[in-house]
């Protein structure tokens, strides 16, 4: 009788061992399925990370742009040559006895005639 009683713990041991191991298998699935797929999980990180280089390139593009307007402003504001071809070119003035030719901006195109 003793050994069936032991049998028997061994046994239901082994069978707790299995459910234990099963399970804990089970919540390792489930916490790295939600480590890479769940919400802050990895795919969300790569695609943050993707949109922060992008942002950084937008950042130092639109710097760059920045610092070329703030120079023309400085041009236009001190460079006489500057300030005289804007004047020109925007304004059409003309120093005397220069003139001035301007074209349409967009070509006329003749109607065609009805026969």
């Amino acid at each position: 009788m003793p050994e069936k009683i032991k049998s028997g713990r061994e046994q239901l041991y082994r069978l707790r061992h299995k459910l234990a191991a099963t399970g804990i298998g089970i919540l390792l699935c489930v916490i790295g399925y939600y480590a890479v797929f769940g919400a802050n999980g990895l795919m969300d990180y790569q695609q943050k990370r993707r949109e922060s280089r992008e942002l950084d390139r937008q950042i130092k593009a639109l710097q760059q742009q920045n610092g070329g307007m703030e120079q023309e402003i400085k041009a236009l504001k001190n460079d006489p040559k500057t300030i005289e071809k804007e004047a020109r070119e925007r304004l059409r003035y003309a120093r005397p006895g220069e003139f001035v030719y301007t074209l349409p901006a967009t070509p006329v195109v003749p109607a065609r005639e009805k026969k």
